[in-house]
């Protein structure tokens, strides 16, 4: 579990967490906290329990109280402007070493030791059958998350638009460096490999076995409290 090889994580914490209103008013999102846990470190620590070592995250919204909260003890990618998911990634290649690498979401996490989903990310990753692995969660255990479903999964791991089970997207991919080569400097969204992969039917994911929060609103951090508490 502690291998050095273990993948880089990329944590997107840029955004502007308008939807988090008043309580982003003072604090970007990642910082906000969930059960006296800001979020930021409940996502770390789910990386950390697997063996990850290596954080970068981007900031963009409030960058120096991130940048202040870690002390210099995280990787930040300041962006003046805001990149997207993609372009907040691309920017911040040169600080990542690995191939594959993680990128996670800041505003959705798993209880601590509930599972370990990300090593079966890398062990079908490694499989050589996917460029991009997605973790993705049944709607069932799904809390904050106010559509039906983001796309299904097949029995065979692949992920498809209409055969398999119905699955959410959990904030979890694990991402082929290359795919990154014919994308613009500019602004752009992680979407767009996303689509691509699964039109090249090299879409792949993996599901949680435990609780899933995603803190999107004021509703949904009061929900994952009573729920957690």
């Amino acid at each position: 579990s502690d291998d050095p090889r273990f993948p880089d994580v990329m944590l997107l914490a840029a955004g502007l967490g308008t939807r988090m209103r008043p309580i982003t008013d003072e604090l970007p999102k990642p910082l906000v906290p969930v059960a006296g846990i800001p979020l930021i470190e409940r996502i770390i620590a789910n990386a950390r329990a697997e063996g990850a070592r290596r954080f970068v995250a981007n900031a963009h919204y409030r960058a120096d109280q991130l940048l202040a909260h870690f002390g210099g003890l995280l990787k930040v990618s300041r962006e003046e402007v805001l990149l997207g998911t993609g372009g907040g990634v691309k920017r911040a290649l040169p600080m990542l070493a690995s191939d594959p690498f993680f990128v996670m979401n800041t505003d959705a996490f798993w209880p601590r030791r509930a599972d370990r989903p990300l090593g079966r990310m890398v062990a079908l990753h490694q499989r050589g059958e996917a460029d991009i692995v997605l973790l993705c969660v049944h709607p069932r255990n799904a809390t904050g998350f106010h559509r039906s479903h983001d796309f299904c999964l097949a029995p065979d791991g692949r992920i498809t638009l209409d055969y398999g089970a119905p699955v959410i997207y959990a904030g979890v991919a694990l991402i082929t460096r290359g795919l990154f080569d014919d994308t613009p400097d500019g602004p752009f969204s992680l979407n767009r490999l996303f689509e691509q992969a699964l039109e090249a039917e090299r879409l792949m994911g993996v599901v949680l076995d435990a609780q899933w929060f995603h803190v999107g609103d004021p509703e949904a951090l009061a929900e994952a409290e009573r729920r957690l508490a």
